[in-house]
């Protein structure tokens, strides 16, 4: 269940990541490229993404069980 909370955090903050600065940091090599993106969407997962995930989902279970 971790796996695809996860999964599901972070495809998304992947894929708007780099919509809104994949032209940016291409210049840069890969291994800075990695550098940002881990830098930045680590902290997102821990701190946000994953906490309000698990918020939407107990809202839902609670939700439901009325």
């Amino acid at each position: 269940m971790m796996a695809l909370k996860i999964w599901a955090v972070i495809y998304p903050s992947i894929t708007i990541f780099l919509l809104l600065l994949g032209e940016q940091i291409s210049a840069f090599p890969l291994y800075i490229r990695t550098l940002i993106l881990t830098t930045t969407l680590v902290p997102w997962m821990v701190f946000a993404g994953l906490p309000l995930l698990d918020k939407g989902i107990h809202r839902l279970k609670g939700n439901s069980t009325k």
